[in-house]
């Protein structure tokens, strides 16, 4: 590759890494919500929202990654006509369809949060190992192919391929739940309470839908790419690379001790240190070899690429972890290279239960007693580590100066519990006060009362959040 062009390559991968995770979109938001057309037998409009918040859901960082992995395994593996790409993305999205419909109405009737198997180790290594297997392909490791045999059997009536394409969806539906937001909740409730499984399970499927439509119209209508040439080589190497860093986020949320390393070296480098860090780490690694080069072309450029994937993976680490992070770093005031922000910060009074400790029930009560007998308001606020929705509000919305203002005027306790694992008391809490998915914020007013309304099912900006702490105190 021609050294300019690696050079230019290479700054721009740089900045792209440093920039496009601020540009994000954060999915559903809290407004987002069908269960009030539904209950008002408004089920064609319900549909409607629920369909509206999957396309939604489709451009959040749990699925759009997915995307042109999807395409190059299904799409630009063969020179195939256009019924054949229909046959395969449609079998792809009624994968995801079957694994939506069956979390849901297991959320339902369980009353455990949607996404909540995303907290057991198990499941999270089953979906990493088949994250870096698909890597390993993309990487040249093996052609992902099912047994001569299998496609020998499925080709005889028309379906080979069909059954990967499924369980790639499939995949695809357990990878989506962090980012699934207030659209499940106020469904999953809705489907609790009707009773209705027939019904719960075909709106989640519309649910699923919704998400495949990008995939659909990629799939299906994208003009179709040439096959041969060494710059598909080097879409692979992007393309596993992808893989290889997002099954280190689910395995980095599913193990305590990788969690909490990849936050205090967040807090460390900071937000916009971290950020430049991650760019550099990652111009670093692209002009070593880590898409250009190949594991096949001999022992150096086996050693480049491997040392150009880890530092490019390394950086994408770094970058989740700081972009979670505060805007001033410990390590650059500890140098004295920057100062810590006098400005009002966002402080939890009470975070439930504390590491390597179990959820305390009688705790729990003893705060809201104290709360009630000091006459103030409480804001509940329920995350897990692999909820996408929860880290935006943690990010975005708490450290904002209307939220901190709210929260300081009007003397609310603040308690944040930590629903990633799910423990018998924490479930029964949560179905106590009515919390269907992640993230939930409720809110208990001056008197001690739980309030239903008011209450938080996703992302909300700042300036409404602060609008609905308000409510609270006037109640």
């Amino acid at each position: 590759m021609d050294t300019k062009k690696l050079t230019l390559a290479a700054v721009v991968a740089g900045v792209a890494v440093a920039v496009v995770p601020w540009l994000l979109p954060t999915g559903p938001s809290a407004g987002l919500d069908a269960a009030r057309f539904l209950e008002s037998g408004s089920l064609a409009w319900g549909a409607l929202v629920v369909f509206a918040g999957g396309l939604l859901t489709a451009m959040t960082p749990c699925v759009y990654p997915l995307i042109p992995i999807t395409v190059s395994v299904f799409g630009a593996r063969k020179a195939e006509g256009r019924g054949r790409s229909l046959a395969l993305t449609t079998s792809y999205i009624v994968g995801m369809g079957v694994v939506f419909s069956a979390l849901g109405i297991l959320a339902a009737k369980t009353g455990q949060a949607f996404g909540s198997m995303l907290g057991s180790p198990a499941v999270v290594m089953g979906l990493a190992l088949f994250l870096l297997l698909l890597a390993s392909s993309m990487f040249g490791a093996f052609e992902l192919a099912l047994p001569s045999s299998m496609q020998t059997k499925l080709s005889n009536v028309g379906g080979a391929g069909l059954a990967g394409a499924f369980v790639m969806g499939s995949v695809s539906g357990f990878l989506a739940a962090p980012c699934t937001g207030p659209v499940l909740t106020g469904l999953l409730a809705f489907v609790a309470k009707s009773a209705n499984t027939t019904l719960g399970a075909t709106l989640l499927f519309i649910y699923a839908l919704g998400i495949g439509v990008p995939f659909f119209l990629i799939g299906v209508f994208t003009v179709r790419l040439p096959r041969g040439g060494v710059w598909m080589e080097w879409v692979k190497s992007v393309l596993g690379i992808m893989l290889v860093a997002l099954a280190f986020s689910y395995l980095k949320d599913a193990f305590p001790w990788a969690r909490d390393t990849v936050k205090a070296l967040g807090a460390q480098v900071g937000q916009v240190p971290g950020a430049v860090i991650a760019a550099v780490l990652v111009t670093v690694g692209v002009l070593l070899g880590a898409v250009h080069r190949s594991f096949k072309d001999g022992a150096r450029d086996f050693g480049f690429k491997a040392f150009g994937v880890a530092l490019v993976v390394g950086a994408l680490v770094v970058r989740g972890g700081a972009l979670d992070a505060r805007p001033t770093g410990e390590l650059w005031v500890r140098m004295g290279l920057q100062q810590r922000p006098v400005a009002p910060s966002w402080q939890w009074h009470h975070v439930m239960p504390a590491k390597t400790a179990t959820f305390d029930a009688s705790q729990f009560e003893q705060v809201l007693a104290a709360a009630k007998q000091e006459g103030r308001p409480v804001l509940i606020d329920f995350f897990a580590d692999w909820c996408a929705a929860c880290k935006e509000l943690d990010r975005l919305t708490y450290p904002s100066t209307e939220v901190i203002s709210q929260a300081q005027d009007s003397r609310f306790l603040t308690i944040k519990i930590d629903a990633t694992n799910s423990e018998d008391h924490l479930d029964a809490l949560m179905e106590k006060l009515g919390v269907e998915g992640l993230p939930t914020v409720a809110f208990v007013n001056p008197d001690g009362t739980v309030l239903t309304k008011p209450r938080v099912t996703g992302f909300l900006e700042p300036v409404p959040f602060a609008a609905e702490m308000q409510k609270v105190v006037l109640q």
